[in-house]
């Protein structure tokens, strides 16, 4: 059944992979994309996204960029990359995003708990270069499937 942060997950993951899935060569059409997460620590929505990109990109569905699911947050005033549940759930912020990295495009931004301007600078700065490496990662993991091999 569908929970009130299922509903939302969905929602911010669609608008997340519209916005870059050139909709445009799919006319009266519909693209399904079905996440399952089996265990997760924390980041659910983040993981769900990337994942989600990176299907779309395997399954040969044109896109004007990858997104990069990625979050970064606030615990005992410390800004930091990457929650785990605990401090997901007991920080003081949590600052989700979407990030395009070939772009630069945010594509997806939610914001929960306060920063400061200079903290929330610091978080998407945190967020931008971690969504570069990962973008890395993706790439390589695609390019291993048609070059050989499984990634």
């Amino acid at each position: 059944a569908f929970t009130r942060r299922s509903r939302e997950i969905s929602k911010v993951t669609a608008e997340a992979l519209e916005s870059v899935v050139l909709l445009e060569r799919y006319p009266r059409s519909k693209i399904r994309v079905e996440i399952e997460i089996l265990a997760a620590e924390a980041g659910t929505r983040c993981v769900g996204i990337t994942a989600a990109s990176v299907a779309l990109a395997d399954a040969g569905i044109p896109m004007r960029d990858m997104v990069v699911g990625i979050a970064s947050g606030k615990i005992q005033d410390t800004v930091v990359l990457d929650l785990d549940k605990a401090e997901d759930n007991y920080g003081q912020a949590d600052l989700p995003m979407g990030i395009c990295p070939n772009t630069g495009e945010l594509v997806f931004l939610q914001m929960d708990g306060d920063l400061s301007i200079e903290e929330y600078n610091l978080a998407t700065e945190y967020n931008y270069k971690a969504a570069a490496e990962i973008h890395e990662i993706m790439v390589a993991a695609l390019k291993a499937r048609y070059d050989g091999g499984e990634a």
